[in-house]
């Protein structure tokens, strides 16, 4: 059976007004630095995009039940990676973080492909354990010790914003694999224990949580990003600036093609044109539920219903962000911002959601 057409296209125009948005984006801080307008976009093809439809051509023959054979491996060589980077003659370091490996002129965030291999692994554990997912034993502890060997690796680059992403797209793989509701609301306020302790840690990181609650504190340091975020946003109207004519682009908003593009999407093609973009977020979900949903075996459901969550939820976590719903993470938005290793991550991921829809019962 051919894959799913309708999933096919959703992919096809999320790649596509990615590497539109971040055209326009990236103009900005190519000029910054001299450089050609097509500079960063021509990395994020060669890098993501031509490695990622390899990675997704590859994944939509190999079938999905393979994974499953190979998900411990998987998740061990993603940890050796994850632990790599930590090592400074290894690891790049940038704005005090730690979070890339160097390889010539690749740049490689092991930690894409450490959320990757956390969510093979859990939905081969969850869907080997089916009938065993509500004990604390089969469940919820060895969901707990996975999560905490994967977390404590981002938490010491640190990346509390992919940590983030991995406790709550477990979290809700757990509940789509059949975890009890007690589960649920004690592995959340554990998070939420152990978000309120590793934001107490870092005086920037209580700034930042700080610049949320209170949107006049510090509007220069601490709150200056989602100040920013804000004009751009609001200055986009309901139509928008135009392609090319976002101003806040130019020196004012931080990470304008990474977390931060959303803002610049917003006010180049305004309100209809950011309806536009989750819309194609909220189909891609749509359709890759019903395609999970459709599998013949417990693991494709869940392994595809964690492939939704997963970049849902990065979606979720960075649109959010920059629209005040949430405290600033650091999170990427996924098929949109610059990063070659998230873009070709994603695309494997859609390689295997595509692999799974060829099999529905």
């Amino acid at each position: 059976m051919k894959g799913d057409p309708v999933l096919k296209l959703l992919i096809f125009l999320l790649v596509a007004a990615g590497f539109f948005i971040l055209t326009s984006a990236s103009i900005g801080l190519a000029a910054k630095r001299d450089l050609p307008f097509y500079h960063y976009v021509l990395r994020q093809l060669v890098f993501g995009g031509i490695t990622g439809v390899i990675a997704l051509i590859a994944a939509y023959k190999i079938p999905y039940k393979s994974w499953r054979r190979f998900a411990l491996p998987i998740f061990i060589f993603a940890i050796l990676l994850g632990a790599l980077v930590l090592i400074p003659s290894i690891g790049f370091e940038h704005n005090g973080a730690r979070r890339w490996i160097v390889l010539g002129p690749i740049n490689f965030q092991p930690s894409e492909f450490l959320k990757f291999g956390l969510l093979v692994y859990l939905s081969t554990l969850f869907a080997a354990r089916k009938q065993e997912i509500g004990t604390i034993e089969k469940g919820v502890l060895p969901l707990l010790l996975v999560l905490a060997i994967a977390g404590i690796l981002v938490i010491a680059e640190p990346d509390v914003g992919t940590f983030g992403i991995m406790f709550l797209s477990s979290l809700l793989l757990f509940i789509v694999a059949g975890g009890r509701l007690k589960h649920v609301v004690a592995i959340i306020l554990l998070g939420i224990l152990l978000l309120g302790t590793l934001i107490a840690l870092k005086p920037y990181r209580f700034e930042r949580f700080r610049a949320f609650l209170d949107r006049d504190y510090d509007t220069q340091k601490s709150g200056y990003q989602i100040n920013q975020a804000r004009i751009a946003i609001g200055s986009g109207g309901l139509f928008g600036r135009g392609f090319g004519l976002s101003r806040q682009k130019f020196e004012y908003l931080p990470e304008a093609t990474g977390d931060s593009i959303f803002a610049v999407a917003a006010e180049e093609f305004g309100f209809v044109g950011s309806v536009i973009l989750i819309s194609l977020f909220l189909l891609f979900a749509w359709r890759g539920f019903y395609i999970s949903s459709q599998s013949p075996d417990a693991f494709g459901k869940i392994f595809g219903s964690g492939i939704v969550i997963l970049i849902l939820t990065q979606s979720f976590l960075n649109i959010a962000a920059m629209s005040g719903l949430l405290p600033l993470t650091g999170v990427p938005l996924v098929f949109v911002s610059q990063g070659g290793s998230s873009l070709a991550v994603t695309l494997l991921e859609a390689g295997i959601l595509l692999n799974i829809s060829r099999t529905r019962a």
